[in-house]
């Protein structure tokens, strides 16, 4: 195939990826549009649950692996769109539709991409492909579920909107809930221990709090208080007051460190919900990364979290679309985004993969 047949089978498979509702766990429909596409196309493919995977014809067990991953899973459409978010139409160089830039864009160039090398035999790499669920919940049925029954990962590609720039480290994320308790009591009593008035100097603390170690490519830490919560009644004073932390943590810190250092030093109780969801990183020296640099790629820390959070091995993010219109109304990408995008994946690993 030329590269614009490649990109106009890649478009065709996202409109019709866009037509079929595919909210996080409820991907069945979207699975196997995708693997009719493989099979299609000459591709044997695997499934577990809502994920798709495939190695290419020629996977060699003594070569490291190569992961190229992307989900087809979807959050739900918000209140302001004003356009039938599974009607999949062209305005003006735009797809509009539910999942075009999130990350149906990605996931079809990836696909496309995979196509492009599947018969490929002189490869230093394996490459195995998977269209994976759950990514926008986070659900335990997604890429997470997938790594126990893949060949172990050497380097990974996880596509999510970044214009095709190469996001070489990641922030991890650790929910906290924290708890600030005071003595319950009739509100027409003095009380010098009101869990409300209590929360004033936790919340200062949590406003001023700062971590020592800051990234080159990920910048601080970032603790932010996000939701608060307490009281029943006008005229009794709340035993506890309940907030939510969302920490975004760099790639110089552990998600458990960071566990530590809140049991630790926080005015309050605080509890981690999960430590799964760790930073992410791939060394600039990374001839995967070179090769990105090589055609004019710039690289950047994104504060944004994605399925590169259930990898252990160096991964990049990359891929067609701009993180900015992610769960936006009217969700769009440029028809020539796929495009380019088909095209700076093929020739990124050409670079990576195919030794002179």
């Amino acid at each position: 195939m030329t590269l614009e047949q490649r990109a106009q089978d890649a478009l065709t498979l996202l409109m019709q990826l866009i037509g079929i509702q595919s909210f996080s766990g409820e991907e069945d429909p979207t699975a196997q549009c995708i693997g009719d596409w493989l099979s299609e196309r000459g591709i044997a493919f695997e499934r577990r649950q809502h994920n798709i995977y495939a190695f290419n014809k020629h996977f060699d067990p003594a070569k490291p692996t190569l992961l190229l991953n992307s989900h087809h899973d979807t959050v739900k459409p918000n209140a302001a769109y004003t356009k039938d978010p599974f009607h999949a139409h062209i305005e003006d160089g735009k797809l509009y539709g539910l999942g075009s830039n999130d990350a149906g864009g990605c996931l079809v160039s990836l696909l496309a991409t995979f196509a492009h090398f599947y018969e490929h035999d002189n490869l230093n790499h394996n490459i195995v492909i998977v269209a994976s669920a759950e990514e926008e919940s986070s659900g335990p049925n997604g890429l997470n579920s997938m790594l126990a029954h893949l060949p172990e990962i050497d380097v990974a590609i996880v596509g999510e909107p970044t214009l095709m720039q190469l996001a070489i480290a990641e922030k991890g994320l650790v929910v906290f809930d924290g708890t600030i308790t005071g003595t319950p009591s009739h509100a027409a009593h003095p009380n010098t221990d009101n869990a409300i008035y209590n929360s004033i100097a936790v919340l200062e603390w949590f406003k001023q709090l700062k971590f020592d170690k800051v990234s080159e490519s990920l910048g601080e830490v970032k603790p932010t208080v996000t939701q608060i919560n307490a009281g029943k009644q006008h005229n009794v004073v709340p035993a506890e007051v309940k907030i939510v932390v969302d920490v975004r943590v760099n790639d110089c810190y552990s998600n458990q460190e960071i566990a530590d250092f809140m049991s630790e030093e926080a005015p309050c109780e605080m509890v981690a919900r999960s430590l799964r969801l760790n930073s992410s990183r791939i060394d600039p020296e990374h001839p995967l990364v070179k090769s990105g640099v090589a055609l004019g790629r710039e690289t950047y820390g994104s504060p944004t979290l994605s399925d590169q959070a259930a990898l252990s091995c160096q991964s990049v993010k990359l891929g067609p679309g701009d993180s900015t219109r992610s769960h936006s109304a009217n969700e769009f990408i440029y028809v020539h985004e796929i495009e380019e995008g088909i095209d700076l994946y093929i020739k990124i690993l050409e670079g990576f993969l195919i030794e002179e």
